[in-house]
């Protein structure tokens, strides 16, 4: 490679990171975290909105005893019921679901349901939380708010009060939480926190914040939404076949509801206990959507391809290229590329409490996340993409 090409590569590089950390709603400090709720505001607070928990759940055995457990010993002061959603599980979910119904005064806080046969047009997911809604609607009275939650997420004990008294205190349509992802093994520390780094990325949380931005985002582990403002988008079925549904509700609610205000953060106390022990459970994963992001475009996939080598890759070249040839000006800046990039990453390193060497791994990572972008395009041509506890989703329907 030609010195000059590289020079102006590397210093073309260094924009893009000096703009990332300084023009992209500063999304890398992962400061937008939903705060503890204070003893002054229960007091003061005089009435406490009805919430009923939507769970949608298949074969979902292993976790319903700590993370339906977590729900029914909330800290919540107002009328609180949980709908599991069994969605054709073939496991004991059903059997687990209904022993927890059955312990002490739970009866009168979960019910289970099971979800009639999958239609054309939906994703399973949807049409298990669409019936759970459908079903809370017919409840007298019918609930202020929905909170969609996942049947992997371990809840803190106060963080249904702290969801409804930061959406009562600032009027907020739609309130999400990032959960806290496991990253106990060798493979989650080194690929959750980019993929965390990367959703913030692509939707800074500051802008998906300020009302004044058309930035949408939501994380489908913890949704609350008013039940109002819902029905103002035309419900659950107008985003039935997005398999981006935490997404695509959001953007729902902004371009359909009258309060348009949504907010999205990280929590360190509510988390997934969801695990991935290996690097094969974490591809699948991304693979799943990765492609669905790119809206299925050949030609998106291509421009995400050459920009994520560009971004991330560009400043390692040009050290190791630099050092082999003794272009030291292309080491420089290089060298200064790759301290934004480690400088970009130790928040959320940080705030998954890991050494900050994982904060060196984002190109290596990044790489890899390529990889996988390009395999999940190959399953979608392959007829196997959207593939999920035994269903494919081969398009948006």
């Amino acid at each position: 490679m030609d010195q000059k090409i590289l020079f102006i590569t590397v210093i073309f590089n260094l924009i893009i990171w000096i703009y990332l950390l300084v023009f992209r709603g500063k999304f890398w400090l992962a400061d937008q975290q939903l705060l503890s709720t204070s003893e002054t505001e229960i007091e003061n607070r005089e009435h406490w909105p009805s919430i009923y928990v939507i769970i949608p759940a298949r074969n979902e055995e292993k976790l319903l005893g700590i993370t339906l457990n977590s729900l029914l010993n909330q800290d919540y002061l107002g009328r609180l019921k949980i709908i599991l959603v069994d969605d054709h599980s073939k496991d004991n979910t059903v059997n687990i679901a209904n022993f927890l119904a059955q312990q002490g005064h739970n009866y009168t806080k979960l019910e289970v349901i099971s979800a009639v046969d999958l239609p054309s047009g939906w994703t399973g997911k949807l049409w298990a939380i669409n019936q759970g809604i459908n079903y809370a609607k017919k409840q007298i009275p019918a609930p202020d708010y929905f909170l969609l939650t996942d049947a992997d997420i371990e809840h803190f004990s106060t963080n249904i009060r702290q969801l409804v008294v930061k959406a009562e205190k600032e009027n907020l349509a739609l309130v999400s939480l990032m959960v806290k992802l496991q990253c106990e093994t060798i493979a989650e520390k080194l690929m959750i926190p980019a993929f965390v780094f990367f959703f913030q990325k692509l939707y800074p949380f500051k802008w998906v914040n300020n009302p004044g931005n058309t930035t949408a985002a939501a994380a489908g582990g913890c949704i609350l939404i008013r039940h109002q403002n819902l029905d103002e988008v035309g419900g659950i079925e107008v985003i039935k076949n997005a398999l981006i549904d935490d997404c695509a509700l959001a953007k729902a609610v902004q371009q359909k509801s009258t309060n348009k205000k949504i907010w999205l953060g990280l929590t360190n106390e509510t988390r997934s206990r969801r695990s991935y022990p290996d690097l094969m459970s974490i591809w699948n994963m991304v693979a799943r959507t990765a492609f669905t992001q790119l809206n299925y475009s050949p030609f998106l996939l291509v421009v995400t391809v050459i920009g994520m080598k560009l971004v991330y890759l560009i400043p390692s070249l040009g050290i190791i290229l630099g050092v082999i040839l003794g272009w030291w000006p292309v080491v420089a800046i290089a060298l200064l590329a790759r301290l934004l990039i480690f400088l970009a990453y130790l928040p959320i390193i940080r705030f998954y409490r890991l050494s900050p060497i994982y904060a060196m791994s984002l190109p290596t990572v990044a790489l890899i996340y390529i990889l996988i972008t390009i395999d999940s395009a190959w399953r979608h041509w392959r007829g196997r993409g959207g593939y999920w506890k035994g269903r494919v989703y081969t398009s948006i329907f």
